[in-house]
């Protein structure tokens, strides 16, 4: 076992005091500002900017920094449309990206953000095979200021904490960087963060590029052995689902309970999906000793919210760089886009108890970009939120699964000739992890379930890059298909949901957390094939 740590057990001593000093500090900054003003002013800075721009030239900057808040923003949602990424890609960034024989280039100079653009995060894309969002040195800066803040806000409430005494643990995706051009880098957003990390912060975070670099399965082994030998490993930070995977491969392989195997285990940073689905499973695990969780809502775009430590959910954090502002969610397509009719309204006009779509303006240059995001307000004072999922989308284990593919796998299915299908759902099965299909079909399945299942878990990985990355890695098990007759969920809508006709539409992707709605359709369904037993003897 890894029993030494020189550089965090000779200086802890010397600068703990410090460093309670400024966290305390810190937090107490962090929770004064006063979020509205902070956003007025943010809207005026970010203009200011991009007034060097061909967008802000485009857009009558000049003329909107001179006007008061109030009228530069109403002046701004009128001349300026909520954009997608294929909208930016195609007005803006696009035209600056090229390929020939020495490779891809992209020159973002002066376009949407002033200076050049040396950075672009990576991402998969649903309008695009790849995502280049770019990465300005400003937005870099914001997500530094967010990141000291939930830290410092963390060590103001655990006043004995030992975090820094150890090591993070990154669960980050790919750490290869990828040249775009001269001096223009893109990659992974957790590989920029721990490739340009300041000096004084490596000697805090692990794993080393050797195992960040691993393909997932090794990695995940190797991440396991690393926990289980490092002692200084304090906190663990990463997506849930894979943080639980990572975890059970531990207990596995230290054949005891993880709070035993991993006793200085001191903070777990999870984002990206809620934790919600997943808490049973942590508790049972650490068999009841759960360490501290503290939600983050980040994104390639910008650092959104994090839960500051002794609250019970996440703040929004409109203080980095990013002006926000939100589209009620029945103001959303059945794609998961605005209405062309869609009103956006700032963070000053939201309610509790809503589900809005974020939109923002950031000092990367992205303006009232729709990030595709969704949250729920569920405080107003202290700005508290939930994380409510992306617009449309399968994603509970972060497969970013869109409707019109989920779509497009039913019709590719329908089209072979078997199958009348008439009606569908799909959602997680969280313990599962794998996603479970209700399809109605006239006259019944026509051909085995089992390559009902097939057909559709192919047709996904045929148009979703990270669905089949996950398939192929085994984080998402094989779908599971349960037939219902023609109509069956259609009563059921009518009889448990209360909704039919008219405006009402079957939910072809259960928005629930836990897959509470889709779990609803198929009790309702046994129960029914149940009572029609009865009723004939137990032969339908």
């Amino acid at each position: 076992m890894n029993d030494t740590h020189p550089v965090q057990s000779l200086a802890m001593p010397l600068v703990a005091p410090l460093i309670k000093a400024g966290a305390a500090a810190i937090t107490e900054r962090f929770l004064r500002q006063n979020p509205l003003q902070v956003q007025k002013h943010l809207f005026q800075d970010l203009i200011r900017q991009g007034t060097a721009t061909r967008f802000g030239r485009e857009h009558g900057f000049q003329e909107l920094h001179r006007l008061p808040f109030d009228a530069a923003y109403q002046r701004y949602q009128r001349e300026i449309p909520i954009r997608s990424y294929e909208d930016f890609w195609n007005d803006y960034i696009g035209p600056c990206y090229d390929t020939d024989g020495t490779g891809k280039r992209l020159h973002l100079q002066d376009v949407t953000w002033p200076g050049r653009i040396s950075l672009f995060c990576e991402t998969s894309g649903t309008t695009a095979p790849t995502k280049y969002i770019p990465f300005s040195r400003e937005m870099f800066r914001a997500n530094r200021r967010a990141a000291l803040d939930l830290t410092a806000c963390y060590l103001g409430h655990h006043r004995k904490s030992r975090l820094l005494s150890g090591r993070f643990l990154y669960m980050s995706g790919s750490t290869e960087l990828s040249p775009l051009g001269e001096d223009v880098l893109s990659g992974d957003m957790s590989a920029i963060t721990l490739r340009f990390a300041p000096p004084y912060l490596k000697p805090f975070v692990s794993p080393p590029p050797g195992i960040s670099s691993l393909p997932w399965d090794e990695k995940l082994d190797a991440l396991a052995r690393l926990l289980l030998t490092d002692r200084w490993i304090t906190g663990i930070s990463g997506v849930p689902p894979w943080i639980l995977l990572l975890l059970q491969r531990c207990r596995d392989m230290g054949k005891a309970p993880v709070c035993e195997l991993l006793p200085n285990l001191e903070l777990i940073i999870h984002g990206g999906t809620s934790l919600k689905p997943y808490r049973q499973e942590f508790e049972e695990l650490f068999a009841g000793r759960m360490p501290n969780f503290l939600e983050v809502l980040p994104s390639s775009e910008a650092f959104m919210g994090f839960q500051v430590a002794g609250e019970p959910s996440m703040r929004l954090t409109p203080y980095y760089g990013a002006f926000f502002e939100f589209v009620p969610f029945d103001q959303l397509q059945e794609r998961g886009k605005p209405a062309a009719d869609a009103q956006a309204i700032p963070l000053e006009d939201t309610r509790e108890g809503e589900r809005y779509a974020v939109i923002l303006s950031t000092c990367a240059g992205l303006w009232r970009y729709h990030i595709g995001d969704t949250i729920r307000f569920t405080s107003r004072s202290t700005l508290a939120i939930e994380f409510t999922g992306r617009d449309r989308f399968l994603d509970r284990f972060e497969e970013k699964v869109t409707q019109s593919e989920v779509e497009q796998a039913i019709t590719n299915l329908g089209t072979n000739g078997k199958l009348d299908i008439r009606e569908f759902m799909v959602g997680p099965d969280i313990s599962g992890r794998r996603h479970i299909w209700v399809v109605a079909m006239k006259g019944g399945a026509q051909m085995p379930l089992d390559e009902i299942a097939d057909f559709l878990d192919l047709s996904l990985q045929d148009q979703n890059a990270d669905y089949a990355t996950f398939r192929r890695q085994a984080r998402i098990k094989p779908p599971v298909v349960i037939p219902v007759a023609e109509d069956m969920i259609y009563r059921w809508s009518k009889e448990v949901r209360g909704k039919l006709g008219g405006q009402s539409k079957i939910p072809h992707i259960d928005p629930t957390l836990e897959g509470e709605l889709l779990q609803s359709l198929v009790d309702y369904s046994s129960q029914t094939r149940n009572h029609r037993q009865a009723l004939h003897g137990g032969e339908i």
